[in-house]
């Protein structure tokens, strides 16, 4: 990162959206004996702090034009961003053009800007950042003789390495850092397209856009996928807050594997469907028990009994603070892999400690389910908004002569509650706050109720007098029929079926309660 002679300037051009830090980094910057060549608003900033910049138009003899669209598109700034070493000396002196050795630049706020739903499509264009991505490519193509810095996080580590490294970037930071770049500026161009893509031909917001840009920065690599054989890594979204299983901090464990990722994301979007006490026990994507009660502890332990067999090696998953106590039970209890919580209390981790191989993940509350779904398929993606879909008494319709008691209510809206985070086909039985039976991803309704049945009595649970949801209608009978000999008492599913009125007739001659939400929850 030499000049083009020992005694020549050594140049930090600064042009930055975000201002944030940027006259405590400049006057670091100042200190290794960089002259500053800033723009507009960031020189104004910089020289009312009382340090000495040159401005761009002085820079370029060309004045900023077109209320300040046209700036650092200019020969000398380009020409100063990609000269090469040992290449372009010679040119740059017959057009004087002084070697740029750091690069300072932030975009324009896109995203912030038109994250706003009143954003105009005029206030969105101006927000369309021209010069600034030109300069930041011009730069980090360059990296071998150029530091492009891009975000105010790295100004401590820039201005350390400065320090430690007798005032120069070493090169595999200026690659680091070009590599960062070039991942801002995808991101920046991907906003850019997913929003003016999604503006119909009336002006409309389209619900997704003609070409759909994901951008993800990678997490960890992982041991495997889901089998030894298949090779994995863990990304989450770029440039953004992280949320969900992405913002979790691991207090203890092994690393976590493929499945034990997909499984804690099932597990955290089940949970954070409950305010009180809650507890959800998750195996191979499908809850296998989940319960709410006074307490964790209590809420734990009616989760488990729903089917003890299962939740071994299972995904369990809280919605409050763990206490010791509760550790201490589920340790006695089961062997577990993973335990997610907002928080563990200092009890209830000297307690896991006894277990270091257990996976502890503190997990923002009700941060699961966020964001569009993605599937992927051959040749592409299914694109999907989230199934935040949520009814409560007042949504339903009761469609059988017997009527809902407030107690049955209470179970019919929990049930619906669990049964939205179970593989279609899906059934749940449920009473007082736990599930006493669940049957997941059947091909038919009626055996996923057969498999609910069974399973609750290999757990020796009670259901008669229990409520049943099933994720989407009835297409038949039998399945009413099937939840009648299981000692049912009310039953909530979406209806809409072409035979309802034969379900309805078989729920009022066993003298069941139904009700309709009009809402369904096909999870494949």
């Amino acid at each position: 990162m030499n000049g083009s002679s020992e005694s020549a300037p050594r140049w930090a051009l600064i042009s930055v959206s975000d201002k944030r830090d940027i006259v405590d980094f400049a006057r670091g910057l100042t200190d290794h004996g960089f002259h500053l060549l800033s723009t507009g608003g960031t020189a104004r900033a910089l020289e009312a702090a009382g340090l000495e910049v040159t401005a761009i138009d002085d820079f370029t003899g060309f004045p900023e034009i077109m209320g300040g669209r046209v700036k650092t598109l200019h020969p000398r700034v380009h020409g100063g961003l990609l000269g090469r070493e040992g290449t372009d000396e010679a040119v740059m002196r017959e057009h004087d053009i002084p070697r740029i050795e750091l690069a300072v630049i932030n975009l324009y706020p896109f995203e912030s800007v038109t994250a706003d739903p009143e954003c105009s499509l005029e206030t969105a264009i101006e927000n369309i950042d021209i010069g600034g991505p030109a300069m930041v490519r011009s730069a980090a193509k360059n990296h071998t003789s150029v530091g492009i810095v891009t975000d105010p996080d790295q100004y401590p580590r820039v201005l350390a390495m400065l320090s430690d490294n007798g005032g120069r970037l070493d090169a595999a930071y200026r690659f680091e850092l070009a590599v960062h770049a070039f991942d801002r500026i995808a991101r920046y161009d991907a906003a850019i397209s997913n929003y003016l893509s999604a503006i119909g031909p009336d002006g409309e917001r389209l619900q997704f856009p003609q070409q759909a840009t994901g951008c993800f920065e990678k997490i960890m690599d992982l041991r495997y996928g889901e089998n030894p054989h298949q090779k994995a890594a863990w990304f989450r979204t770029a440039g953004a807050e992280p949320t969900g299983l992405a913002a979790a901090r691991q207090l203890q464990g092994k690393e976590l594997s493929f499945n034990n990722i997909a499984d804690a994301d099932a597990a955290l979007g089940a949970v954070a469907a409950f305010d009180g006490p809650a507890c959800v026990i998750v195996k191979h994507a499908n809850p296998c028990g989940v319960a709410i009660a006074g307490s964790l502890r209590d809420a734990y332990g009616r989760a488990f009994e729903t089917d003890p067999t299962s939740a071994f090696g299972g995904i369990i998953a809280f919605n409050q603070p763990l206490d010791g106590d509760t550790a201490r039970d589920l340790m006695d209890r089961q062997f577990v892999e993973v335990v997610i919580a907002p928080d563990f209390d200092a009890d209830a981790q000297a307690a896991f400690a006894a277990k270091p191989n257990v996976r502890l993940l503190a997990a923002p509350p009700g941060s699961g389910g966020a964001g569009p779904d993605i599937k992927r398929i051959s040749g592409g993606i299914l694109l999907q908004s989230a199934d935040a879909a949520s009814v409560d008494r007042d949504d339903c319709r009761i469609v059988t002569k017997m009527q809902p008691t407030d107690e049955q209510w209470a179970d019919l809206l929990f049930a619906w509650k669990v049964v939205k985070s179970v593989k279609s086909n899906a059934i749940v039985f449920a009473a007082d706050g736990q599930t006493r039976g669940i049957g997941a991803g059947q091909m038919s309704r009626v055996d996923a109720t057969r498999i609910a049945r069974w399973k609750a009595g290999e757990a020796g649970l009670e259901l008669n007098g229990t409520a049943l949801a099933s994720d989407a209608f009835f297409p038949f009978r039998d399945g009413i029929d099937t939840a009648a000999e299981a000692g049912v008492a009310c039953v909530i599913q979406p209806g809409g079926s072409m035979r309802d009125e034969e379900v309805i007739a078989a729920a009022d001659e066993h003298g069941i309660a139904m009700i309709f939400t009009g809402v369904r929850h096909f999870r494949h």
